[in-house]
């Protein structure tokens, strides 16, 4: 564990040497999401591949960049591209950006996914504000030694989305007429697609959304004391009883057409935390 600590260290002072003022807010963006940022004003880009320690984002659409600057008048660091479970990476290397944005002083966190709708009530294009999550994958970022100045051995997960967070997001998109549901979000390993008797299982343990990633970052930002806000992108319905094959292609398709309306939400929750 010491040496993952140097590693975030290492990578840590690498960014900040390349940026005039260190973040307050963190941004982890999903599948098709990567130009859901426009409009960040002083931006300073770095690519992962030159950043110490960082891996290289291999799905489509994950730009595999550091972006830092002011957006609605805050200092943020967005992350276009994160690393996933099923692409091979360990835990550590799935969260070390999140460790660095704590190294850096990010206290909100606010991370956006791609992820398949269970709840029969939601529809293609809708935004969920998680409000909750499962993990079914037997993984934790916090296996291991414990980083005791990073956080506590046994991190509280009873309300890991902040429920102000929750009100900002739900505010920004009624001001905009953008449709947002709520809901529970699972973590599955992937990169398989679920079966039909897993989406019905799913349905029955009171899943709303399923997903490939995020809780990793969700974790390690609980266990460094960051609020949280979750934003999945319903790109297909899972409906067991009218099961159809979920494509790829399909799936960025319907992030990308939605990205605009979470920017305003995103946008909008930046502009109403306090400076």
């Amino acid at each position: 564990m010491e040496a993952f600590k140097n590693k975030v260290l290492e990578a840590t002072e690498f960014v900040q040497s390349k940026i005039p003022v260190s973040p307050v807010i963190g941004l982890q963006i999903g599948t098709g999401l990567g130009d859901s940022v426009d409009g960040m004003e002083e931006v300073v880009s770095i690519d992962y591949e030159d950043i110490p320690h960082f891996s290289v984002s291999t799905v489509p659409t994950h730009h595999g960049r550091v972006l830092c600057g002011q957006l609605g008048g805050k200092a943020v660091m967005v992350m276009q591209g994160r690393f996933h479970y099923y692409e091979g990476y360990s835990m550590q290397e799935v969260t070390l950006p999140i460790r660095v944005m704590q190294q850096m002083g990010v206290t909100t966190l606010i991370l956006s996914n791609a992820a398949g709708g269970i709840n029969p009530a939601f529809e293609v294009g809708d935004i969920m504000v998680i409000t909750d999550h499962i993990n079914l994958t037997g993984n934790n970022p916090l296996v291991g030694p414990n980083i005791d100045e990073w956080g506590p051995r046994f991190p509280d997960m009873s309300q890991v989305y902040d429920p102000d967070l929750v009100v900002l997001a739900e505010k920004a998109a009624l001001e905009n007429g953008i449709r947002v549901q709520k809901g529970v979000y699972v973590w599955l390993p992937g990169p398989s697609l679920e079966t039909g008797a897993e989406i019905r299982f799913l349905k029955t343990i009171g899943v709303d959304a399923v997903g490939l990633s995020t809780i990793p970052e969700v974790i390690a930002g609980v266990h460094g004391g960051m609020a949280i806000l979750g934003l999945s992108v319903i790109t297909n319905m899972n409906i067991p009883d009218d099961f159809k094959p979920a494509l790829v292609e399909d799936i960025i398709a319907a992030a990308e057409r939605t990205a605009p309306s979470l920017q305003t939400i995103v946008r909008g929750v930046i502009e109403e935390l306090p400076t």
